[in-house]
């Protein structure tokens, strides 16, 4: 029989490479999903520009697997052990005064990159409890940030790797897939963006994403050695007219199909999401040919 091949997360997987996945999820079953994920990158020597190994990429990758029906994962473990519910999980005290005005009106504006401090637990918990969304699961690299007028937290944004096909942003770049593959780390996606509900003041949201914007490609290449040169992000264009990224000088490319990042069967059952983006360089096609 011919080798199957499946292209999944830029690996190629063939039908050793399966057999292996199969011996390490054998050998490994009791440990659990994470620890298979773990010492197949670690067999690869698959790991992200920073050294760190690409364990949610490759949790993505054996989810694919598993819905094609090529390997079983054992249980979660939350299917096996209680997972905390969201009222059991920790609080973090937090000011809802509301607050009215301009950003004139504050003496200063400032973004914290809050990714592996003390701070990201709390940029987790309010993008739980206040996002329409919830905190997400971000396969990939990823950083998040805390906006904050004279010191109090008033936004949350966060940034993490880019969608690996969009068709009508490739179309916009001039990408086909080889040289999509060569360069998708170049570009990021803002993947939350949240004011809080008790925050009304007038222009903030253009204003931070001007704001983070301008720390964004250091603060990347400080965590990942990686640089920076287009930023995406989806809007639920039923939902939201994405005026901010407008008035931030964003530029509207198209529209998703409703795919979604493993729609295998071509369900279209995510909502319709407006592509948005913004380059950082003013070379950035020929950065993303590179």
């Amino acid at each position: 029989m011919p080798d199957k091949k499946y292209y999944i997360r830029g690996r190629h997987i063939g039908d050793d490479d399966l057999d292996m996945i199969r011996a390490v999820i054998a050998d490994h079953w009791d440990k659990g999903r994470s620890a298979i994920s773990r010492i197949l990158c670690q067999k690869w020597d698959w790991r992200q520009a920073n050294g760190l190994l690409k364990e949610r990429g490759c949790r993505v990758l054996l989810l694919t697997l598993e819905k094609k029906e090529e390997i079983k994962l054992p249980p979660r473990m939350w299917e096996s052990f209680r997972f905390p519910k969201r009222a059991d999980r920790r609080e973090y005290a937090h000011d809802t005064t509301p607050l009215c005005g301009t950003v004139s009106d504050f003496g200063s504006l400032t973004i914290k990159m809050v990714r592996s401090t003390p701070d990201e637990g709390l940029w987790d918990y309010l993008i739980d409890r206040y996002h329409y969304l919830g905190n997400p699961w971000i396969v990939g690299s990823y950083l998040k940030h805390i906006a904050c007028l004279n010191e109090r937290p008033v936004a949350c944004l966060g940034w993490g790797s880019a969608a690996w096909k969009v068709a009508c942003r490739d179309a916009f770049i001039g990408w086909d897939s080889a040289t999509r593959e060569a360069n998708i780390h170049k570009v990021v996606n803002n993947v939350r963006f949240l004011i809080f509900p008790w925050v009304r003041i007038k222009n903030l949201a253009s204003k931070l994403l001007a704001a983070n914007i301008r720390t964004l490609a250091d603060d990347w290449q400080s965590y990942y050695r990686q640089t920076v040169t287009l930023l995406e992000t989806f809007i639920e264009k039923d939902r939201f007219a994405g005026i901010c990224y407008k008035a931030a000088n964003w530029q509207y490319v198209g529209l998703t199909q409703g795919r979604g990042r493993n729609d295998i069967r071509n369900e279209h059952s995510k909502p319709v999401k407006a592509v948005y983006l913004y380059p950082l360089q003013k070379n950035y096609r020929e950065v993303l040919h590179g």
